[in-house]
């Protein structure tokens, strides 16, 4: 991993989750990553968890019992929390919702839609267990969707391959998506992303992009990646998040996220 020079204005550091900060291979956080994001916030720089999941699925993760962040980018970007306290919100339109529910029928795969707090999802199939079993995840409650959808979604995850994909993502008005697994997609407003969420948290603060340090692995970072003043992916991380990040890092399973965090001077 190549060294460059420490950045004196981080301020705060935003990292993912599952494959940055969560090993699903370990199943664990590597002891290094909990030492450094200890020392991180004993140094007053401040840690945010930057994730896919909502606030249920993190807690359900386990990281919540071992670290105590500062704050969450939740739902890739769709929702921000300052300690406790939730800063920011986007939601997905409603007819949006809804025109994916249909889909979701007519092409037969799995869709979770996920609440604030809580998440459902309408079929279960080979795909999304598998999908979550890769993950260490558990599926959602199942739930039939009415049409019109009752309850406000941030976010929604097909279990379907590139092939459904390429067939209902331009008839969602205004979506993107960023695939995580071979039949596992997240989808979401085209711009909503984890970078809006970090720049709510800045602006709460009355800082800049370049006062933030994001770290990650996955095709939902890049945005973020390609937005802080620094960046770094993992060295298990995708092409994608590779290309977009300032620095790669080793893999999290050889205290890829210690070294990052050495590498641009915060440690």
């Amino acid at each position: 991993m190549e060294n460059i020079i420490s950045k004196k204005d981080i301020k705060i550091v935003f990292s993912d989750i599952d494959g940055t900060l969560f090993s699903h291979v370990s199943n664990r956080i590597p002891p290094s990553a909990v030492k450094a994001v200890k020392a991180l916030q004993k140094k007053g720089i401040k840690v945010y968890l930057s994730s896919g999941r909502n606030y249920y699925l993190i807690r359900k993760s386990g990281v919540l019992d071992i670290l105590r962040p500062d704050g969450l980018v939740m739902m890739n970007g769709a929702c921000a929390a300052v300690g406790d306290v939730l800063i920011y919100k986007y939601p997905i339109p409603s007819d949006v919702v809804d025109a994916m529910i249909k889909f979701s029928y007519r092409l037969k795969f799995g869709l979770t839609l996920i609440e604030e707090s809580e998440g459902h999802i309408n079929m279960i199939d080979d795909r999304v267990i598998d999908a979550h079993a890769k993950y260490g995840t558990r599926f959602p409650q199942p739930r039939k969707f009415p049409i019109p959808y009752d309850r406000t979604v941030f976010q929604m995850i097909a279990f379907c391959d590139q092939f459904d994909e390429d067939l209902f993502l331009p008839h969602l008005r205004n979506c993107k998506a960023a695939r995580w697994d071979e039949y596992a997609v997240d989808i979401m407003p085209r711009d909503s992303d984890k970078a809006k969420g970090i720049q709510a948290v800045l602006e709460y603060y009355g800082w800049s992009m370049e006062n933030a340090l994001s770290i990650g692995d996955g095709n939902n970072d890049v945005d973020m990646l390609l937005a802080t003043g620094t960046s770094i992916a993992m060295g298990n991380g995708v092409d994608g998040a590779k290309k977009a990040a300032g620095l790669v890092t080793t893999d999290i399973d050889d205290d890829g996220w210690e070294k990052a965090m050495k590498a641009v001077g915060l440690l």
